[in-house]
Parts: structure tokens; sequence; C-alpha cells
């Protein structure tokens, strides 16, 4: 009598399994990427002048096909509202994919790539330009005083993370810690040296914002976001070897240093685009990850993507919050997310609670 199940039996159970996941992972992606289309849809239609989705639609159908509508509702609608909520998206986008790399980097589900000091830097660099009135580069001065103080300070923390030509983790989030600590220092400090009239606008744009974005200041961030978000994915098996471990990804035959290296550069060049051109815009980097891992599994062919469309998602509809909730003035992006990111941890602290009650 047959009491057991064989070998090929089980070989196919499993694979019945994973093929549902993948689908269910797949069928997830796709609703996520179908709810990101329609609420940039939805989303430029919201603000002090409401404008119908179906109305939305069609200016922008007839853009696409170079038939352009005209007047002030499509100006509102394609020269000022869909370049901000298009920008959101590729900057949640950003935010979040990086996130999720750096979370694999460095192999703890809270780390973010504010880690190795380029919004600390991206801010300085911001705030030396806006206070001393420069326009060295005229309209792209700020965006690009922004990337160099990204990279500047980012280039510090791999130097002193630096060690025999080894990037060891530990050294890179201390070195991380304290240049931002420093860079956050000398912003501060020429903040409360500068004219009380020029304060309003620095200090907005440490907090994070789009308003006032143009069609100029989506290209630059959208390709690197792109490109980047393309090439982390292309290196998800060997994020997922190095949450193994030093030892165990070098036994998969992985270069741990030299992929740590490229991953953290690529990292850095990321956030530099993206933060040059909406400021320091926190927490989105850290809770779209982690909340994703929490949902799919650590598996980063999933975890990547579907965090690019989440990032996106959130940050279009915290825009729309901004522009929304305190008109005529608008809050500063960093503060709702600030605001959603508090009860996130807290949420976060109870489930650890309750789990070591178990």
């Amino acid at each position: 009598m047959k009491t057991g199940v064989s070998a090929p039996e089980l070989a196919a159970a499993g694979s019945r399994r994973t093929g549902r996941r993948r689908l269910t992972l797949s069928a997830a992606l796709g609703l996520l990427a179908l709810g990101l289309a329609l609420s940039l849809v939805a989303a430029v239609g919201l603000g002090p002048v409401a404008i119908p989705f179906t109305e939305v639609w069609g200016m922008i159908a007839d853009a696409v096909r170079s038939d352009a509508a005209t007047g002030p509702l499509a100006t509102i609608v394609l020269d000022i509202r869909l370049p901000r909520v298009l920008l959101g998206a590729v900057v949640g986008a950003g935010l979040a994919v990086t996130g999720a790399v750096m979370q694999g980097v460095l192999r703890n589900p809270l780390a973010d790539p504010y880690l190795i000091g380029a919004s600390s830097g991206a801010s300085l660099g911001a705030v030396v330009v806006l206070l001393s009135g420069a326009s060295w580069f005229g309209l792209l001065t700020l965006p690009l005083s922004a990337f160099i103080g990204a990279m500047a300070t980012f280039s510090a923390v791999v130097l002193l993370a630096r060690r025999g030509g080894q990037l060891a983790t530990t050294r890179l989030i201390l070195s991380g810690v304290a240049v931002a600590a420093l860079a956050e220092a000398l912003t501060s400090f020429i903040v409360l040296t500068s004219p009380e009239a020029q304060l309003r606008s620095a200090l907005f744009w440490t907090l994070g914002g789009l308003s006032g974005t143009q069609w100029r200041d989506l290209w630059i961030p959208a390709a690197v976001v792109v490109c980047a978000a393309g090439w982390f994915w292309m290196r998800a098996a060997l994020l997922n070897a190095l949450v193994l471990g030093e030892e165990g990804a070098t036994s998969l035959g992985v270069e741990v240093n030299r992929v740590r290296w490229r991953l953290i550069v690529v990292t850095a060049v990321t956030v530099g685009a993206v933060v040059s051109v909406s400021g320091g815009i926190g927490f989105i980097a850290l809770m779209v990850p982690h909340a994703v891992r929490m949902i799919v599994g650590g598996d980063n062919r999933w975890v990547l993507p579907m965090s690019a469309f989440g990032g996106a998602l959130l940050l279009v509809w915290v825009d729309v919050g901004a522009r929304l909730l305190n008109q005529p003035d608008e809050i500063p992006i960093g503060v709702i997310t600030a605001v959603l990111g508090a009860p996130f941890f807290l949420a976060l602290l109870a489930r650890a609670d309750r789990r070591a009650l178990t």
C-alpha cells in the first residue's frame, strides 16, 4: 500500500506553489501600476481649481497626439500640474527603490539611502545658493548645487568608510552619520546667520516640496531613476545574495566588495538626482520598501519594482495633500511624510512587542 508521497509529486507541488505565487505577485504589480496611472491623472485634476478626471484625461490624450488644448485650464493641467505630478512619481520611485537597495546592502530593514549623507549634502548646497542669491548657471543653479553637495558629502563618506580598499558596512553607517551631522550643522549655521527675508525659501526647501516644478526639472531625474531602477533590478540576484552575509555571498561566487561599491555609488547618484529637485523628503525610502518586504518577502526581484511603484504612488498622493490641506499655502512634503512615518514605526514597535510576547 502506498503510504508516502514520491519525490516527483513533491517537486510538482512545489512548482505549482511557485507558479501561483509568481502569478499573485505579477497581478499585484500590475494593480500597483494601474493604480499609479489612474492616480497620476486624478492628482492632476486636484487643486484650488478642481478639474474633472475625464477632462484631464482628454487634455493629456490630445497633448500626446500633438493636438494640445489651449486656454487657462489647459495651462493648469499641462504646464503646471502635470510636470509636478510626474516629478512626484519619479522622486517617490527613486527614493523607494534606493531605500530597498540600501536595506539589502546593509542587511538592515530600517536602513535608507540618507545614511550615505547625500540628502544632507544636497540641503547644504541648496541653502548656500538660496541664501547667497547665486545664479552661476541660471535656472539650473539650484539643482546643480544641490547635486554637487550630495556628491561631495557622499565622497567624504566613502573616503572615511574605506579601509584597505574594502567597504565595511559598519564604517559606512558611522561615516554617513558623522558627515550628515556635520553638513546639517553647517546648514543650520548658514540659515541662522542669514537675513530673515530669505529664511522661508531655504527652510521650505530643506523640508521638501515640488512647488514651481517645470518640465525642464523632470527629464534628468526621470532618466536617472529609470536607468538606475533597471540597473538595480538586473542585479536583484546579487542583492539577494548579499542578504546571506559576506561569507554566504562569497560562497556563491559574489565579489562582495565590488558589488557593494557599485550599488552604493549608483544609489548615491540616484538620490542626488532626485533630492536636487525635491529637497529633503524623509521616510519614503524607509517606509515603502520595508512595508513591501513585509508583504511579499525578501526577494528583490519583486521588492524593487513594487517599491518603485509604491513609492511613486505614495508621494503623488502626499503631494496632493501638501497642495490641498493648507490652501492657499502649501505644506512641505517632508512634514506630511514625517507625520505618516511616526505611526508606521509605532506600529512596527507594537508588532515587535507582540512577537516578543508569543
